[in-house]
């Protein structure tokens, strides 16, 4: 009995220090040490700032400060309130911060109503990982704990929130019925055991009294503090009382932080910025998510508008659309960190591929552009009826991620949060462009974000504008797979070839007779043992479907032949340990586990874990197999490269050593990028992330829908928008997708200005059967090229005139109907119906379209 006692005192000991142990925060070397978690005495003071200087005013904004303008926008700020307001001068336009009949909102109410006076909100973690939030208005303008300081173009305004005054922590969760009654209350008055009564509610079944939390809140949490300091309870007997109830709530110092928040004009945007190095909390209280001006331009419910999210190509969710029962739009920008246990997202869900949103009104629009911190960023969006009357879309950004571990210590179990090390060290940008009536729609807006991203450099130089006879034909080629075989019992890993490279040079020849140009080959399974190869750092070109001489004459060929020709290779995920040691080189989740990626069960729509799982490299070794590879593909004298995953997606390595959070990596991943288009000269890539676009002169699996989320309202080709004439692109594989009728994806990828897309192999389809690559089970080229070659002369047909030129507008011209313009004039109507339809004296019959305009 006592070797019991004994042996559960030491688990409880082991998981107290294991919780311990886990909440420790320690200052990054490589940011400021004011941008980091510190103890409590040592978080700066409130800046004293200034009293700023108002050098124009606007009778529509009373109380507010004219502080910035020039010939495009004027800056406005509101000293009691923090709240800011922007006049685009070329229509006459206001865009508030927060709404200004928001004192009138009949449905929000206690801290829903704050929000709409706030301009930024704080969600963060408690040492049991526990989350709350503050807001700027609740927790700092009303305190008055704000200050101003100007700047040449703008404002800067410092927040802190919280104060030092006592908390619910001060009191107990649990007390005794008997301590409770005979201690407590009866040494009070009866106003302060009224107080007491509110605050905890009795268990008779326990013999205790429950802390009511929700009870104890403002005027009644004040009332109840004071009361247990007229009963003479001490810290003492806190500390009694959470032992006596096995209660584990650590004591904290005050939740105090700060957060700098910078307004800016550039030109005919307003910047607003979140320094990094204005950012202070509490080791105990790290900061989750800081979210950047809610409210900026809400629509009200009288309004109309729409809100543009970037999810896949792209959607909008129309003002006060009723859809009240399902939740807010929430996305990360470039899809989930893989090393982070977030919620999985079905196959189904496209990414946001885009760091940008928008808000869209009759009289004008803005679209918000994340210049940094777009890796850690996530888009909001949610109408009206819900919370408030308002419908609001806008940014927030994580600085420390959370995860679990679980611990089981004799017969405990017990789980307790892990924190990232370090906070994230990036700044937090984002621009506001304005535009008036004449552009306020999405494809004015993309228009804008083409714009900035051909000044910016966000795009390749012009390419697809050279004169082109034909549009590209892309062809994914699968080479060759990893198969278990046995040997006299004895089983073994072997390369079978699905395609080896003469059967590959009969298959695009065969294409060529059909009249299919321009044919782009991404050839996947050709290297250190097929589709699931090894860590590309060294080379070997695989014996089973040719070797290195047969490569090198397929390369030959397809140069001779003009076919672009894409070795593909996968460096982010490691299929195979030969090479790799998953314990030095795969990155680190928070519980310091390897991070693993498992294969999609497409049946369920969710990861398969009884299958093999891939390992996620590293981001501080990118650098060095992307060196080595580069050396061992020089031999291969290759005059392109197909990238399956470094476009696509993103992560961190959260080893505490070395940690590299996601705002870093994309450094490492661009410089990647750089180093291959260097030497391979054309690199076509899988998914299209906004970092990666510069790079890159093919894309596949580009988004061409949106997640199909139930509060969207309808899908719209943005990214297209954007992409069409700097880079080629298409979807997904036709004989791989979701499309059941051949109709519907050509009609698609006239109306989204796309390429036809296919993915075989030359094999028998039941080679794959019961193997890893079973979803495969449709790629024999034979049944699919006649089809193939029919659907790329019709696409040709439509799409050639448009090639290299800018996609300038894009609308819903009726149920099923839709006109995409071209830069010079140059149209087509896309039918879906299956009736003819009248657009503009064009008959466009059933599943069919129409071409237009000036197509010179």
């Amino acid at each position: 009995m006592k070797h019991a006692v004994v042996k559960k005192i030491t688990g409880m000991l082991l998981i107290s220090s294991l919780l311990l142990g886990s909440c420790q925060f320690s200052p990054s070397p490589l940011t400021p040490v004011s941008a980091n978690a510190v103890d409590q005495a040592d978080i700066p003071s409130l800046p004293p700032g200034e009293k700023l200087k108002s050098s124009f005013r606007d009778d529509r904004l009373p109380g507010m400060l004219g502080i910035a303008q020039n010939n495009a926008l004027q800056l406005f700020l509101h000293e009691e309130t923090a709240e800011i307001a922007v006049i685009y001068r070329g229509s006459g336009q206001i865009w508030r911060s927060n709404p200004t009949d928001r004192e009138q909102d009949a449905i929000a109410a206690g801290i829903n109503k704050d929000l709409l006076s706030s301009q930024t909100r704080l969600s963060f973690f408690n040492t049991l990982g526990q989350s709350s939030t503050v807001n700027s208005y609740t927790d700092s303008v009303r305190h008055k704990q704000i200050s101003y300081e100007a700047l040449p173009n703008g404002v800067r305004v410092h927040y802190q929130f919280g104060s030092t005054e006592r908390s619910i922590e001060d009191l107990p969760v649990k007390i005794s019925k008997e301590r409770f009654e005979q201690d407590i209350l009866a040494q009070l008055d009866k106003v302060g055991e009224r107080a007491l009564k509110i605050g905890y509610a009795e268990d008779k079944d326990e013999g205790v009294y429950d802390r009511n939390d929700k009870a104890l809140q403002g005027l009644q949490l004040s009332r109840a503090l004071k009361a247990f300091d007229e009963a003479g309870y001490t810290e003492e007997d806190l500390v009694q009382d959470h032992a006596e109830h096995g209660v584990e709530q650590e004591r904290s110092g005050p939740r105090l932080f700060m957060l700098t928040m910078e307004y800016e004009l550039d030109g005919q945007d307003l910047l607003v910025r979140v320094p990094a190095s204005g950012i202070h909390f509490p080791e105990e209280y790290p900061i989750n998510s800081i979210s950047v001006l809610e409210y900026f331009g809400a629509g009200s419910t009288s309004e109309e508008g729409s809100m543009l999210v970037p999810d896949g190509s792209g959607a909008l969710i129309h003002f006060n659309n009723g859809k009240t029962l399902y939740p807010a739009y929430q996305q990360d920008i470039y899809g989930s960190d893989l090393t982070m246990k977030m919620r999985e997202a079905s196959s189904n869900e496209a990414k946001a591929r885009l760091p940008v949103f928008g808000l869209i009104r009759t009289d004008g629009a803005f679209l918000g552009i994340i210049e940094e911190g777009d890796a850690v960023a996530v888009v909001n969006a949610d109408i009206s009826g819900k919370l408030n009357s308002y419908n609001n879309v806008y940014p927030s950004f994580y600085v420390v991620n959370k995860s679990d571990i679980t611990l089981q210590a004799s017969d405990m179990v017990r789980t307790l949060p892990k924190f990232q090390n370090q906070p994230t060290v990036s700044d937090f940008v984002v621009r506001y462009a304005f535009v008036g009536a004449e552009e306020a729609s999405y494809s004015g807006l993309a228009s804008v974000y083409r714009s900035y991203l051909q000044r910016t450099g966000g795009v390749p130089e012009e390419q697809a504008s050279k004169v082109q006879d034909s549009i590209p034909f892309y062809l994914k080629l699968f080479g060759g797979i990893t198969t278990r075989q046995h040997m006299l019992g004895i089983p073994y890993d072997s390369t079978q070839a699905l395609t080896t490279f003469d059967e590959a040079e009969k298959i695009l020849s065969t294409l060529m007779e059909k009249d299919v140009a321009n044919i782009q080959v991404r050839y996947a399974g050709w290297l250190n043992g097929g589709i699931h190869h090894r860590i590309p750092d060294s080379i070997k070109v695989d014996g089973a479907i040719g070797g290195q001489k047969a490569m090198r004459e397929f390369s030959t060929f397809a140069r001779d032949t003009g076919i672009g020709f894409y070795p593909d290779v996968a460096v982010l995920n490691v299929h195979s340990k030969g090479g790799f040691k998953p314990s030095r080189e795969a990155s680190r989740t928070l519980t310091q586990q390897p991070a693993v990626r498992y294969p999609m069960n497409r049946a369920i729509q969710r990861p398969d874990r009884d299958r093999s799982p891939s390992y996620i490299l590293s981001p501080n070794l990118l650098g060095n197999v992307t060196d080595k590879m580069l050396d061992s593909l020089k031999p291969l004298e290759t005059e392109g490269l197909s990238l399956s995953d470094l476009a696509e997606q993103l992560n961190s390595d959260m080893n505490p050593k070395k940690l590299l959070d996601r705002t870093e990596a994309v450094n490492n991943v661009t410089t990647a990028l750089e180093q291959i288009k260097q030497q391979a000269g054309s690199v076509v890539a899988e998914g299209g992330n906004a970092y990666a676009l510069p790079y890159l002169t093919g894309l596949t699996d580009a988004p061409m829908t949106s997640s199909r989320f139930k509060l969207e309202d309808e899908e719209i080709p943005f990214f297209q928008l954007v992409m069409h004439g700097s880079i080629s692109y298409t979807g997904s594989p036709y004989n791989l997708s979701t499309y059941t009728n051949a109709r519907q994806y050509v009609l698609k990828l006239i109306e989204y200005g796309a390429s036809p897309y296919f993915a075989w192999f030359n094999a028998p389809n039941h080679v794959v059967k019961e193997t890893d690559f079973d979803h495969l089970y449709a790629a024999n080229y034979e049944q699919w090229i006649d089809l193939a070659a029919e659907m790329y002369r019709e696409v040709n047909q439509a799409n050639l005139p448009f090639i290299g030129r800018s996609m300038i507008a894009h609308q819903s011209v009726s149920e099923g109907v839709f006109q995409t313009t071209y830069e010079g004039g140059g149209f087509v109507i896309v039918n879906y119906n299956d009736f003819p339809v009248e657009v503009e004296n064009h008959t466009v019959e059933a599943q069919s379209y129409v071409t237009g305009g000036e197509q010179l």
